[in-house]
């Protein structure tokens, strides 16, 4: 008995070893490239990037999704933006390199709250705003409870309204006071180092992964203890939220564009960007056949016309899509 209650406690001690060893690793790998700011309370981190006297498009700030962090929409946007606006990519709260603040901030409306308050610290006004899968909810409602602060909206596979089944299994784990602290640390590092490959091209499929991304993007932070769960928590309590928040998008008058692709099994189109879409009134709606959830790195252009738009310029969005869906098939066929 007392052998393998030693053995057992040997274990768990290694095991905890590991997952703290893991996620300073994560950390050293893929090191801050931000600044935090205190926005009443806690920190929250991002990288602002400012424009020139001649820049052409208004400030755009970039709201990323589940499992993610500002480097993601920072790969995507940065390079072929840079010049043309002031841009602000950010941590949501609890992920990537800032911190969790209150428990207000595992729902979309303390987010939402949170990313105007950094906004005010960083002295923008106004912006266009960019969001990415969950980052749509946040958006969405900062066009809500901040919609002066809010220039336009550019939604990328948005997930925004209720949907059927509910989440899966391990988010909820995740989620509960005491068993949900034990398997971030102990399961969720070394499952997510076996899985984040495969993870990651289902997030992309039908189309190509980019052979960087896992490094471009500093996906591993998603697998440090503390983030795996808040981002858990995170997904755990949209449901409830969107529930009693879809109604109201109808009251969103920002100047809006929906990106979204027909192959899309993240988050289903048909309930989220075609919902969205029929609340908003004057937004535009562009399905892409053959595109996944990632808009954002495999119709960029497509989507950078859609911020364009939203800033008052003229673009042929529908042209863009069609010509995206020919890129697709060839790159595809190929």
């Amino acid at each position: 008995m007392f052998y393998a209650a030693s053995l057992f406690l040997t274990v768990l001690v290694a095991a905890f070893g590991f997952s703290a060893y893991q996620a300073s690793a994560f950390e050293k790998q893929n090191g801050n490239q931000g600044e935090l700011i205190d926005v009443g309370g806690y920190r929250m981190n991002s990288v602002y990037i400012p424009r020139p006297k001649s820049s052409d498009l208004p400030t755009l700030v970039f709201i990323h999704g589940a499992s993610a962090n500002l480097r993601d929409p920072m790969g995507a946007f940065r390079d072929k933006l840079e010049g043309r606006a002031d841009m602000l990519f950010l941590d949501r709260p609890g992920l990537g390199f800032s911190e969790r603040g209150g428990p207000q901030n595992g729902y979309p409306d303390g987010q939402a709250d949170a990313i105007a308050a950094l906004m005010e610290k960083r002295g923008i006004k106004k912006a266009i705003i960019v969001s990415h899968s969950f980052g749509g909810s946040i958006a969405a409602t900062l066009a809500l409870n901040h919609k002066d602060m809010v220039a336009g909206l550019v939604f990328l596979s948005p997930a925004t309204h209720p949907w059927p089944g509910g989440i899966e299994w391990y988010y909820k784990t995740a989620k509960t006071p005491v068993l949900g602290w034990l398997f971030a640390t102990l399961v969720a590092p070394p499952a997510g180092l076996a899985m984040i490959d495969k993870a990651t091209k289902v997030v992309f499929a039908p189309n190509h992964r980019p052979d960087d991304y896992i490094e471009r993007t500093g996906a591993y932070l998603a697998l440090r203890p503390r983030a795996f769960r808040n981002n858990a928590i995170d997904i755990a309590n949209l449901l409830d939220y969107v529930k009693k928040i879809a109604p109201r998008y109808r009251e969103i008058k920002a100047p809006t564009v929906i990106i979204t692709g027909d192959k899309d099994r993240v988050v289903l189109p048909e309930i989220h960007s075609r919902g969205l879409h029929e609340a908003i009134s004057g937004s535009r709606l562009i399905s892409i056949h053959n595109l996944g959830h990632k808009p954002d790195y495999v119709v960029t252009d497509l989507a950078i016309a859609a911020i364009e738009t939203v800033a008052g310029k003229k673009r042929d969005l529908a042209g863009m899509a069609r010509a995206a869906e020919a890129r697709i098939a060839a790159d595809d066929f190929d």
